[in-house]
């Protein structure tokens, strides 16, 4: 009995080829440019608004810091003053004005009108008194209280702190009417724009301008605050 083996088996076995149809297929280099300018224009968007959420939370956070200063109590810490809630002369002064008030009060039917407007200002100059006596003020020996401005974190609450509002207050203004200018400096008439406000263009220019100091820093380092032709 004899066996025949096959010569073919001796052939080295190739891996099969795919079809065409099944091959993979290079991605479209314009597709990708698309994909990537689409990703790279969301990235910018979101991390601008990231950006103005960070300013703002940061304007929040200092204008916080500086309103809850604490009032010190006064003390007689300056030379010929004295704390005006411990000072002779501001209460005879606060004595002074109620009198001249009451006695003007006299004048007057108790319902009528005049005297209701003098009872309301008495009112008021007792508490604006009793205000300058609990802020921790200093008077002289005028009977007036005196403001410090050396810089004593004691006395920041006298002169610090409203200045710094007050230069917030005004360079908010100032930077949202510059900002409306910019907006609608390329209209076919920019003169009737400053005539008649274009209200929601105004509402939204004053809610960016809260945080307008890290703006004008922002647009400092670019180049963009100051015109380069002036």
């Amino acid at each position: 009995m004899s066996l025949t083996i096959p010569t073919n088996l001796s052939k080295s076995i190739s891996t099969p080829k795919l079809s065409t149809q099944f091959a993979a297929k290079p991605r479209s280099a314009t597709a990708a440019t698309i994909v990537c300018q689409a990703n790279s224009s969301e990235q910018q968007s979101t991390s601008s608004a990231n950006s103005q959420l960070k300013a703002f939370s940061a304007a929040l956070a200092l204008s916080s810091i500086i309103l809850s200063a604490p009032v010190l109590p006064a003390s007689a810490d300056i030379s010929g003053l004295t704390p005006c809630k411990e000072s002779k002369q501001f209460a005879k002064r606060e004595k002074q004005e109620i009198k001249k008030l009451e006695s003007s009060l006299k004048l007057y039917a108790p319902d009528s009108a005049p005297a209701l407007a003098i009872n309301a200002t008495i009112a008021k100059t007792k508490r604006r008194f009793e205000n300058y006596g609990n802020q921790g003020l200093l008077c002289g020996s005028d009977g007036l209280p005196h403001l410090i401005v050396s810089g004593d974190q004691r006395h920041w609450g006298e002169f610090i702190t409203p200045g710094i509002l007050f230069l917030y207050i005004a360079g908010w203004i100032g930077w949202v009417g510059r900002s409306y200018l910019i907006a609608i400096r390329d209209e076919k008439k920019p003169t009737m724009k400053e005539i008649i406000i274009d209200v929601p263009l105004a509402n939204k220019l004053a809610w960016r301008g809260f945080i307008w100091p890290i703006a004008a820093y922002r647009e400092y380092l670019n180049g963009e605050l100051i015109d380069p032709n002036y």
